[in-house]
C-alpha cells in the first residue's frame, strides 16, 4: 500500500486512537496526530494523549510539542503534518491521521485561504472584547460585521467567532470576502481515504461522562495545577481546553468537586454534539462511515483498498 494515507476521524471519546493503532499495526503504518489540543505538551491527561505504551509500539507524530504559550494554529498543523506526510511517503511507511478536529483536516485536503497573520495584540483584543461584553452580545456584534461568515456558527464557537472579529478588525476586510480567495494547498493528497466514526449521539455523551471521571481520577487536578504555574497568558488556546477552566475554578474554591466534574461533561458533550453537526455537514469525501464506535469495528472486515 504505497504512499496511502488514511484518516481516522470522528467525535471526542469515540476510540479512534486505539483503532488507528490496530490500523497501524495491519497496514505498516504510522500515527499522525490531528487534534488541535494533543499537540501541546503541557496538556497530556485531559486532552486524552494516547498512552506511553502505545506511542511505543507505534510511532506517533505530531503528540505533545508544543508548548502551552504558543498559539498554535490551523496552518502550523498542516505545514507540520505536510512535511510528517511527505518523510513517511519517502519511506513507504502509510500514514495514519487521526482525531476529531474538522478544521484541520478540511484544510489539509481542501486548502486553506490565504489570510495575513493575526498580531497577538489583536487576537488580545478580541479576548478583552468578549469578556468585557460576554458572549451573546459578542455574538451578536460579530453576526453584524460579517453576517455570511456567521451562518453556520454556534454562538458557543467562540474561536470561530473571534477568528472572525480579528480578521475584519485587523484587514480591515470581511472573513467571508477572505474565502472567496483560491485555496492555497501545502501538499497534493490523492490517494487517500477517511474512515469517519459517527456513533449514537447519547452513547457517545455516556463514554465523555465516564472518561472525565477516570481524567480525574488519573491525576487531571495535579495536571492543571502544573499549567498555572506556568502562568500563561489566559487567551491561548490551552487555557480554554475541556476542563482547564472548570478545575481552575475548584482549585480557586469556587466550585464543588462534583460541580467540577460536571461541568466537564456537560462542555465536553457540547462539543461531542458540534462535532457531530460539523462533520454531517462536512463536504469532505467519506469512504467508510460508521454508525459504531471504532472499538466495535473488526479492521479485518473493512475492504481498505485504495485502487
Amino acid at each position: 500500500m504505497k504512499n496511502q494515507i488514511f484518516f481516522i476521524l470522528g467525535p471526542t471519546a469515540s476510540g479512534k486512537s486505539k483503532f488507528a493503532l490496530s490500523l497501524a499495526k495491519k497496514l505498516n503504518g504510522e500515527i499522525i496526530n490531528a487534534d488541535s489540543m494533543q499537540v501541546y505538551s503541557d496538556l497530556n491527561i485531559l486532552s486524552a494523549r494516547p498512552p506511553i505504551n502505545d506511542q511505543k509500539k507505534i510511532n506517533h507524530h505530531l503528540y505533545g510539542f508544543v508548548k502551552g504559550n504558543v498559539r498554535f494554529n490551523t496552518h502550523n498543523w498542516c505545514e507540520e503534518a505536510s512535511k510528517k506526510i511527505n518523510y513517511l511517503n519517502d519511506k513507504n511507511i502509510t500514514s495514519i491521521l487521526v482525531g476529531g478536529t474538522g478544521l484541520y483536516i478540511d484544510s489539509l485536503i481542501n486548502g486553506m485561504v490565504s489570510i495575513p497573520s493575526i498580531p497577538e495584540e489583536v487576537k488580545k483584543e478580541s479576548n478583552k472584547i468578549l469578556l468585557d461584553i460576554g458572549k451573546e452580545n459578542f455574538f451578536n456584534l460579530v453576526k453584524e460585521l460579517d453576517s455570511e461568515s456567521m451562518n453556520d456558527i454556534s454562538q458557543n464557537d467562540i474561536q470561530r467567532i473571534r477568528r472572525i472579529w480579528e480578521v475584519n478588525f485587523y484587514t480591515k476586510k470581511k472573513f467571508s470576502e477572505w474565502k472567496k480567495n483560491n485555496n492555497k494547498k501545502l501538499i497534493d493528497l490523492k490517494n487517500y481515504k477517511i474512515l469517519l466514526f459517527l456513533p449514537h449521539r447519547n452513547e457517545n455523551y455516556k463514554r465523555v461522562d465516564l472518561r472525565t471521571i477516570e481524567m480525574i481520577q488519573n491525576g487531571a487536578i495535579e495536571e492543571v495545577k502544573n499549567l498555572l504555574k506556568l502562568n500563561y497568558n489566559d487567551s491561548l488556546p490551552i487555557m480554554k481546553a475541556h476542563g482547564v477552566p472548570e478545575i481552575r475554578s475548584y482549585l480557586n474554591n469556587q466550585i464543588s468537586i462534583e460541580e467540577c466534574v460536571s461541568k466537564i461533561q456537560q462542555v465536553t458533550r457540547n462539543y461531542v454534539k458540534r462535532q457531530h453537526t460539523w462533520w454531517k455537514s462536512s463536504n469532505l469525501k467519506i469512504f467508510k462511515k460508521f454508525d459504531q464506535f471504532p472499538d466495535e469495528i473488526d479492521i479485518n472486515s473493512i475492504n481498505l483498498d485504495l485502487n
